[in-house]
């Protein structure tokens, strides 16, 4: 059935409710069953800007960074068949890392399924066990009413990603106007925020205001809840250090006298490790007490007391027996704990300042000797160095999971609170960063954004490029270049004895490869020359690269606690 002439197409429909939700900005790759939607887009006037990438996978990856800097829904498309299966990766990322990512991939006609039509796929099976919510858009009258509740999904409870199959039938067909409205709050996060049990909160309270030696373990649920200043507030009342997980890097200012900065097994140190170690509690905030955060669930130790705060009930005590569960929403669970303190004149003795600062002391002096160093190849802390000395106070740093990730994590200090940080520690998919940069620009362009690469992640990435020259995005992307794929190469190093297997490949010229797609690039191998190009990246105002020929992880001291025990 097509739409009457009264009638909005499910195509005209779907722009007008992404509308409707706040949406601005929409990421992919157009695709033959794509095409009513894309026509709708042409010529209705919307306010939706949409960004044409190469391949389907970093437009998940550009919507997943847009909504961490924004706050609002980042939203990715693509066609069905090979696009449905390609934007996979950002969108489990997204939702493993609890950010409000909307996938919508179109489908062929639900009249052709069954009857071997070319790109055929069952994508709502596809997509059921990777997202907080899913459906396929079989029935166009209920197009509206079917976006509606993916966004209170999405942006509700613990945040996550959604999928939507939309088929070419489906876009075609008509929808009842009167049908097409929306609450535009729930294009925002978090919306509808859950206020934590009030005998938790005292239960909580009183055994923070009883240590002798708390520290808080934050992860990305801080951020997301946007509760840095009401984490700030506790832990000023209780002189309580605050530690972070690499995702939750932001969570406090890394120059504050309480930040020890980021805790575990990617971007600890033995320093940073023994004031958890030391903790008679600790309180897990938004963090799941996974296995990177506490080095394989050994840090913190038995010993401790847990207290631990998520908007997910089903993340406390998975881990860790709990002497009091908090769940509910960070910011107001962490106002509620203050308040009761305040309400007691409950204040901590936990020598938080005292503690913290002798970590980052003990961290900051093995740093510095490494940083200073004129070695070559390139050390990665004289790089962590210079971008410290080089970058504004509220840079975006993108990293992959790979060489960059623990170097920044654990020597990059923060000045500010907030998402300056962005990395995919929920599956570590090489390739993340560069797209993460462009969705990061495109949410916040005033901001200096740098991507951090190693050789490894560039050849996942490097079509796009092209993107980057086409809407001239000032991104400076740094590629560390050492031949290898160095994380499995430093862990064949450390747990097999040496036994290096297919692990080292040729190296590639990736400013030349740059400047191929029109961008300003340069090629580093002199340690004394990173300040200067770094600064003439950052100030040229265009797309950039900086090839750095740099030490590999397997002959480094990388902060990354498997690898040095």
């Amino acid at each position: 059935m097509v739409a009457g002439a009264n009638e909005p197409t499910g195509a005209e429909a779907m722009v007008r409710m992404l509308e409707l939700h706040g949406v601005r900005h929409l990421f992919g790759l157009c695709g033959d069953t794509t095409l009513p939607f894309y026509d709708a887009l042409y010529r209705l006037d919307h306010g939706i800007t949409h960004l044409l990438t190469r391949d389907e996978r970093h437009a998940g990856y550009m919507a997943d960074a847009y909504a961490r800097v924004t706050g609002r829904v980042g939203v990715c498309e693509g066609p069905s068949g090979g696009g449905a299966t390609y934007i996979v990766p950002g969108v489990v990322e997204a939702n493993e890392s609890s950010v409000p990512v909307l996938a919508i991939t179109s489908d062929v006609a639900t009249s052709a399924r069954g009857r071997y039509p070319l790109t055929e796929l069952d994508q709502k099976a596809l997509f059921r066990p990777l997202t907080k919510w899913n459906a396929s858009l079989d029935d166009a009258a209920r197009l509206p009413a079917t976006v509606r509740a993916a966004f209170r999904a999405m942006t509700t409870g613990r945040p996550g990603a959604a999928h939507l199959v939309f088929p070419i039938d489906t876009q075609r067909g008509p929808v009842p106007g009167a049908e097409i409205w929306a609450d535009a709050d729930v294009g925002q996060f978090p919306r509808l925020r859950t206020a934590p049990d009030s005998d938790a909160i005292e239960a909580a309270a009183e055994i923070l205001a009883g240590a002798n030696s708390a520290v808080a373990i934050c992860g990305g649920g801080v951020i997301l809840a946007g509760a840095e200043a009401e984490l700030l507030d506790l832990a000023e009342r209780l002189d309580m250090a605050v530690a972070t997980t690499v995702s939750g890097k932001g969570a406090i200012a890394e120059t504050h006298p309480l930040s020890v900065g980021v805790v575990g097994s990617n971007g600890g140190v033995p320093a940073t490790r023994a004031v958890v170690e030391a903790a008679d509690v600790v309180l897990f905030v938004g963090c799941r007490a996974g296995s990177v955060t506490t080095e394989r669930w050994r840090v913190p130790g038995p010993d401790a007391r847990i207290v631990h705060i998520d908007a997910d009930p089903q993340v406390i005590g998975a881990n860790y027996p709990t002497a009091a569960a908090v769940a509910g929403d960070a910011r107001l669970a962490l106002q509620a704990i203050t308040a009761h303190l305040e309400a007691r004149r409950l204040n901590g003795g936990n020598r938080g300042a005292e503690r913290a600062g002798a970590a980052r002391a003990a961290k900051t002096e093995a740093f510095t000797a490494l940083a200073a160093s004129n070695e070559r190849p390139i050390r990665p802390e004289r790089v962590i160095a210079a971008l410290q000395r080089t970058l504004d106070r509220d840079a975006i740093i993108c990293a992959d999971p790979g060489t960059p990730c623990p170097y920044v994590a654990a020597f990059w200090r923060q000045q500010t609170p907030g998402r300056r940080f962005i990395t995919n520690r929920a599956h570590g998919a090489l390739g993340y960063s560069l797209a993460a940069a462009m969705g990061a620009h495109v949410g916040r362009p005033e901001a200096q954004i740098v991507a951090l690469m190693g050789d490894g992640s560039f050849g996942f990435c490097c079509g796009e490029l092209e993107t980057i020259t086409r809407y001239r995005m000032p991104i400076t992307a740094i590629v560390f270049s050492n031949a290898s794929y160095g994380w499995i190469k430093a862990g064949q190093r450390a747990g097999f004895d040496k036994r290096f297997y297919n692990v080292d490949f040729g190296r590639t010229d990736h400013a030349a490869v740059a400047a191929a797609f029109g961008i300003e690039s340069w090629r580093v191998d002199d340690p004394e020359d990173l300040d200067k190009v770094l600064k003439r990246a950052l100030d040229s105002g265009r797309p950039s690269l900086i090839d750095i020929i740099a030490q590999p992880l397997d002959a480094a001291m990388a902060p990354v606690s498997e690898w040095i025990a």
